[in-house]
């Protein structure tokens, strides 16, 4: 066997492979000596039959599947040894002809290989990229505690309706002179907002009401554009209400509002743990260090963004292969069209440079991903997704236990994987570069680039 690469083009080469009948003979030979011993051909013995036989029915694709399996792993393995660094997967060579593989040995074949460029970036103090420092303002903790004490808060019995209060009673179908319509639907128990109502004269209806009142509203005109609420409202299925245009009668048998609550230590323990939290001085510097945690956590993705932009404008247009790059993701989207790789060619050449010069700068900086590091992003994961529901209090056994069922699924190893690599370089630029360090509100740092 021979291979040989012309890499004249730099970012492309053809690979060419001549297969020698020696190259694949013995493995031919022990497939088809494993076929007769499996085969069950009648008027002979398993095991028995000649190989003649056995040549003659199987012997040219055992001989075409051992020829694309030799191949495959002579290419890899030239790849690999030669430290290409190739992109995508070999293609077949534009212009060649098919193989013959019914012909004698030998057969030259040739792929195109695609061949990332050469990504020369160092970044050092000379290099001057911004950071910001995003400020907490007592705003933001104001909002954070009321988010807290909404999500804790609970319903209580009211007289009389306010907004956003919720109603339960007791609906009637009536007849077009006011009367209960006999048969007609019924709903015991009925909850309503009447808040979420879409027209204005059917919500004033329940505007001051108290329980014992009774109220007359038309359900269809109250949802107009909606079914679904119609028939959620009435327990009735979405086609019977269509039908459905009579007015109701609505009894209110209890007024209910929600009540968020107390800013006290009940709400202190719930959401920092028992006795960590001693005052709502103590709770609001507490919030603030948890903010400005979650802050830094953007300064820190805003500032690896703005290091991309930085070299992705130092490194210009980056040369590739593109009639070659566009045939392998042509075969790498099998069920797009020729349409959608010209669309998607310069976003995805733009990913693929972000991707060659982030890794160089891992090298670069000596920067190794290991499994603490990967498990660490799945906890923390983990712990912002509590923290979403206002729960900042959990066990640290049952963050890992969450933790390592998300790292049971590949799609999102990959992910956990990225984000280590970024958690790494963020912090090994830092201190590359020098930093343009800038205080900023949160609502400024929103604007960039909005």
């Amino acid at each position: 066997m021979n291979i040989t690469f012309d890499n004249s083009e730099k970012v492309s080469g053809v690979l060419t492979i001549i297969i020698e009948e020696a190259d694949y003979q013995d493995d031919v030979r022990k497939t088809l000596n494993s076929y007769r011993q499996k085969a069950n051909i009648p008027g002979f013995r398993p095991g028995q039959a000649p190989i003649g036989m056995i040549k003659r029915q199987f012997g040219s694709q055992v001989k075409v599947d051992a020829i694309n399996k030799l191949v495959g792993e002579k290419i890899y393995d030239y790849i690999s040894e030669n430290k290409i660094n190739m992109l995508g997967q070999p293609m077949p060579h534009l212009g060649e002809e098919p193989i013959d593989l019914d012909a004698p040995a030998p057969y030259t074949m040739k792929f195109d290989i695609a061949v990332a460029p050469e990504i020369d970036i160092k970044l050092s103090k000379r290099n001057k990229i911004a950071y910001y420092n995003i400020a907490v303002s007592d705003e933001m903790i104001d909002q954070q505690i009321d988010a807290y004490a909404s999500r804790s808060g609970s319903y209580e019995k009211v007289d009389s309706y306010e907004d956003n209060d919720m109603l339960k009673g007791d609906l009637r179908e009536l007849n077009a002179d006011g009367s209960t319509k006999e048969d007609g639907i019924t709903v015991s128990d009925a909850v309503l907002m009447p808040a979420y109502i879409k027209v204005d004269d059917q919500k004033a209806l329940f505007q001051g009401c108290k329980a014992g009142d009774i109220i007359t509203f038309n359900p269809k005109k109250a949802y107009p554009e909606s079914t679904v609420e119609v028939s959620s409202l009435l327990k009735i299925t979405k086609e019977e209400a269509e039908n459905v245009d009579a007015d109701f009668s609505y009894q209110i048998t209890e007024i209910t509002r929600y009540k968020k609550h107390a800013v006290d230590q009940e709400l202190f323990d719930q959401t920092f743990g028992e006795g960590n939290v001693k005052d709502e001085k103590d709770f609001r510097e507490k919030i603030a260090a948890n903010l400005k945690e979650q802050l830094n956590t953007n300064a820190e993705y805003r500032f690896l963004s703005d290091v991309r932009a930085y070299i992705e404008k130092k490194l210009g247009d980056v040369k590739y292969a593109d009639d070659l790059m566009k045939r392998i993701m042509l075969a790498n989207n099998k069920d797009k069209d020729q349409k959608y790789v010209d669309d998607n060619y310069a976003a995805s050449i733009k990913e693929l440079t972000w991707h060659l010069a982030k890794n160089r700068l891992l090298e670069q900086c000596e920067i190794k991903i290991e499994d603490a590091d990967v498990k660490e992003v799945a906890k923390d994961m983990t712990r912002m997704q509590f923290i979403q529901y206002g729960m900042s209090n959990i066990p640290e056994e049952y963050i890992e236990q969450y933790a390592e069922e998300m790292l049971k699924k590949p799609e999102q190893v990959d992910q956990f994987v990225n984000q280590a690599a970024d958690r790494k370089l963020m912090k090994a630029m830092k201190e590359v570069v020098a930093l343009d360090e800038k205080e900023i509100s949160f609502e400024d740092f929103q604007k960039l680039d909005a």
